[in-house]
């Protein structure tokens, strides 16, 4: 009987499976654009979040002054950025604080990001305060357990997994490879890498927001327990100073508070100099070691309020307990700075990202996210952070990362977003920022439709395709300053620098990190880098005048033989496409040429390139 009746259930079982095209497992800033993309895809999503607001690092973990990527807004980050604009005023009213352009309330960025995914309507089924676990490929399609705030269980199947956890946790559970801490130089080839491997990660930090309550208040918090106020001695200028421990040049106490300084005269307290970072390796630890270690950072950081309110006099900054949804001016998690790193289909290291057309794979030819932040590691917390590399903003050019960084080696159906990406530990120090995040989130966005949509495994997919698609959503891939997005020739150029053939030239200015293509600069004629791609340029010194290019074009495609037999009808050519001032004698200039190109001769769509950014062609 027993048997009869587990018999007659089991259909009843399969359908209480729900499905999605995809499911993406954590909401924070990279999962809310994994989801959105995969759904303005044409692909069904779940988004699985565990706390009750979406944003993650950005909201979350209150990390609400956005570093990097300014000159470089795009896609979904972008449209993210417009709308705190548009809620505050305009750009300028979020130059509240001087460690970013854009600084906003933790509440106002959950709410941007709740209303950015209430535009997918029912495309996007959104599970809060639910954890996903479980997880099970089979036949194609990952079986996955959620468990809601209820303590209720459903089941799912859906055709693509997208890790945007925090730590990595997924890709951990679906078996996937992966490092922690610091890679030895052998492994990475970095220069600046120790020569041996060690287990040493970020610190994290606990992020909480101050309000100013008015001169006379006095809203000291009480002393909490394990209070040492060396600790913060040399946090910034005051009369606890102790010199000789003193590791950089000192900011003034009002400097170090308006560092975070937030709309609406509140502080986000995320201090690096001697404040509330907090050292803790809970990357692969349980969830009650995990828990311990966040109380820990969470009181730490208390006592950094308490060396504010009683060292420095600031007794009228308080904790806005109206801030977060804890209710008690503490964000809802840690901040955290790093990872699992999946070993992945690509390994992204500095080298890399300082000399991408000289490094020995060509990544940038996959790009698919963009970032200009300097490589800034945190390890001041750590008890032996002086033995460590100095890894403090060490400079490289603006640069883009490769697609295969987002896929696990031999796992099917999962792409990894967030922190966990594969990169080396340095290199780390640039993508973990959060205009990064967002955009790889979008880029697994597409890649999670796309896969689901046409049934094709994560790893067969074509750079080009998807490459194609974030262009078309208003994505930077390649971190040219030239043009802007609203440019008519955006996009051309942005395909010639995928492809290579005109290389852009890196720049480091001050604090700025750059990348610029030098559209307006002559095209020399060594400058065009064929690599097999097109029939090879003929190598003469000096500049190349448009009739030469012209001729070039017209020697590699009978199709443009035609359009261009003429000096009138090159010159109608020329209008029609955009460009000005045609005189077939004098120099082309660099962004002419890559538009000419790009219009004759479709190199982007010659060859599609393999993870490594090696051409290879297609069968289509």
């Amino acid at each position: 009987m027993r048997a009869f009746a587990a018999i007659l259930a089991f259909p009843l079982l399969l359908s209480c499976i729900r499905t999605a095209d995809v499911m993406v497992v954590g909401g924070g800033a990279s999962g809310v654009c994994a989801a959105v993309q995969s759904a303005r895809s044409g692909a069904s999503a779940v988004l699985v979040e565990e706390t009750p607001w979406l944003g993650g690092m950005l909201t979350s973990a209150g990390v609400s002054c956005i570093d990097g990527n300014y000159n470089l807004r795009s896609g979904l980050f972008g449209e993210f950025t417009d709308s705190l604009a548009a809620r505050y005023g305009g750009y300028d009213s979020l130059k509240t604080g001087w460690v970013s352009n854009i600084c906003f309330e933790p509440h106002v960025g959950q709410e941007v990001f709740s209303n950015i995914v209430s535009g997918c309507g029912d495309r996007i089924v959104v599970l809060r305060e639910t954890r996903a676990s479980s997880f099970v490929r089979k036949e194609g399609k990952w079986l996955v357990k959620t468990i809601g705030p209820d303590g209720k269980m459903s089941r799912w199947r859906v055709n693509v997994l997208v890790d945007c956890t925090e730590l990595g946790d997924v890709a951990k559970a679906c078996g996937a490879g992966y490092r922690t801490g610091m890679d030895r130089r052998c492994e990475t080839g970095e220069s600046i890498a120790p020569e041996d491997s060690c287990n040493v990660i970020q610190d994290m930090t606990y992020v909480a927001v101050l309000k100013d309550f008015g001169p006379d208040a006095d809203m000291t918090v009480e002393m909490p327990e394990g209070y040492d106020p060396e600790v913060f001695a040399n946090s910034c200028i005051n009369p606890c100073n102790v010199p000789e421990k003193a590791f950089q040049t000192l900011w003034p106490a009002a400097s170090m508070i308006s560092y975070g300084a937030l709309p609406g005269g509140k502080y986000m307290i995320n201090w690096p100099i001697c404040g509330n970072d907090w050292y803790a390796d809970v990357v692969d630890s349980t969830e009650e070691v995990r828990e311990k270690a966040y109380s820990d950072a969470r009181n730490f950081t208390r006592c950094f309020i308490y060396f504010i309110q009683t060292g420095l006099g600031m007794k009228n900054l308080g904790l806005d307990e109206d801030e977060f949804p804890s209710g008690d001016g503490f964000a809802l998690y840690p901040y955290h700075r790093e990872s699992r790193r999946i070993r992945g289909e690509a390994f992204f290291t500095i080298d890399a990202a300082a000399a991408p057309f000289d490094y020995k794979f060509p990544y940038y030819r996959t790009g698919i996210a963009v970032g200009d932040y300097a490589v800034d590691h945190h390890h001041f917390r750590n008890p032996d952070w002086e033995k460590l590399p100095d890894l403090h903003f060490y400079p490289i050019p603006s640069f883009n990362v490769p697609m295969g960084v987002m896929i696990p080696e031999v796992i099917d159906g999962l792409i990894v977003a967030e922190k966990s990406i594969s990169v080396s530990n340095i290199m780390n120090g640039a993508t973990r920022l959060q205009p990064v995040v967002m955009q790889l989130g979008q880029a697994a966005g597409v890649m999670a439709a796309v896969s689901a949509l046409e049934g094709s495994e994560v790893r067969e997919l074509s750079v080009r395709k998807i490459q194609s698609v974030l262009l078309d959503a208003g994505c930077i891939l390649m971190p040219y300053l030239d043009l802007p997005l609203e440019s008519r020739h955006f996009k051309a150029l942005q395909r010639i620098g995928l492809t290579g053939v005109l290389h852009g030239e890196g720049r480091n200015a001050g604090w700025s990190n750059q990348t610029w293509f030098r559209a307006n600069d002559d095209l020399m004629a060594d400058e065009l880098f064929t690599d097999g791609l097109l029939p090879r340029f003929p190598q003469d010194n000096g500049t190349v005048k448009c009739r030469k290019l012209i001729d070039y074009i017209v020697c590699c495609s009978a199709a443009a033989e035609a359009e261009l037999s003429t000096e009138d009808s090159c010159r109608s050519v020329w209008l029609s496409l955009g460009l000005e001032n045609f005189d077939p004698e004098r120099p082309v200039t660099r962004l002419e040429a890559a538009v000419l190109l790009d219009h004759f001769l479709n190199p982007f769509g010659l060859s599609d390139v393999d993870f490594n950014g090696k051409f290879f062609k297609t069968t289509s």
